[in-house]
Formats: structure tokens, C-alpha cells, sequence
């Protein structure tokens, strides 16, 4: 199993950045693909920003060229990052981190609030 922790959600005033953190613990080798993803009240969760184990990313057209996603392997731990610059209002939303795992599926972490005020 892969365990998912995020961190640095909060709020900011819009134009301002974040940066949340995300910590996978477990079966880490078997991770393939990370990303972010978002979800307001009465919406679909939706795709913000994936990288591979390659280190290939891709992200919503809503939030190319402000958002930019990275990941990085410790000795027993893989850290997902996502640095988010000029932020709108649009963005608030709790952020979910997921890992797709060969053998275990999709894991997701707790979620964490991130509010954008105008």
C-alpha cells in the first residue's frame, strides 16, 4: 500500500503563492504516476498536474504556466510537490495528492483546503 500526506494548504490573497507538499510512505517502488487534483463543493474532483517516474509532467490548461508540479525519492519516502504562483480565486479548492501504484491502484491522500481571496 502507498500512504499519501499533504501539507501547506492555507490561505492567500490572489496573486499571491502557495506551495503544498505531499509524502508517500509504504510501497513507494511501486509508484508510477503522481499528481495533483482539486475539488470544489457540487463539482468533479479535476486533474491539476501529473508527473511520471520519468519525470514527464502535464497540467490543466487552467493552471499552465502558474503551477508547477515536481516529485522527488528519498531512501524510504517519494515528496510531490506543487509550487503555485499567481493564484486566482478560480483555485480554491481542496487539493487531493494521488499516486497510481502497479499491484495497488490509485491512492489518495487526506486533502488539504487551499483558499484564494480576491
Amino acid at each position: 500500500q502507498v500512504h499519501l500526506v499533504e501539507s501547506g494548504g492555507g490561505l492567500v490573497q490572489a496573486g499571491g503563492s502557495l506551495r503544498l507538499s505531499c509524502t508517500a510512505s509504504g510501497s513507494i517502488l511501486s509508484i508510477n504516476i503522481m499528481g495533483w487534483y482539486r475539488q470544489v463543493p457540487g463539482k468533479q474532483r479535476e486533474l491539476v498536474a501529473v508527473i511520471s517516474s520519468s519525470g514527464s509532467t502535464g497540467y490543466a490548461d487552467s493552471v499552465k504556466g502558474r503551477f508547477t508540479v515536481s516529485r522527488d525519492r528519498a531512501k524510504n519516502t517519494v515528496s510531490l510537490s506543487l509550487q503555485m504562483n499567481s493564484l486566482k480565486p478560480d483555485d480554491t479548492a481542496v487539493y487531493y495528492c494521488s499516486a497510481r501504484s502497479s499491484g495497488y491502484g490509485d491512492s489518495w491522500g487526506q486533502g488539504i483546503q487551499v483558499t484564494v481571496s480576491s
